[in-house]
């Protein structure tokens, strides 16, 4: 059992991931997050993961923000979750690369 302890923790939170975790394929992904989701929420995801690739990549905020067409505030958050936070981008970027 692992020690980590969310601050997002509840009994709904719980059944968010367990449905996220249900999924098995792309097209479920797709499906899931379509639909509980604003395009602008899932693109806003989707640039912060760009964001984490490319700055642990060694790209610099500069080549971050044409590329992405992030926020300097955005491309700050996104790396202090990497080097301080949960440490999700570094498990997620790390099993996407092997």
């Amino acid at each position: 059992m692992s020690s980590f302890s969310s601050n997002l923790k509840s009994k709904e939170m719980d059944f968010l991931m367990k449905a996220i975790l249900s999924l098995k394929s792309e097209e479920e992904c797709y499906r899931f997050f379509e639909d509980i989701c604003t395009i602008n929420e899932i693109k806003a995801i989707e640039q912060r993961l760009q964001v984490a690739k490319m700055l642990k990549d060694g790209n610099t905020y500069t080549e971050v923000a044409k590329e992405t067409g992030a926020s300097t505030a955005t491309i700050s958050r996104v790396n202090k979750c990497i080097n301080y936070g949960s440490d999700g981008y570094n498990i997620v970027l790390k099993r996407l690369g092997e």
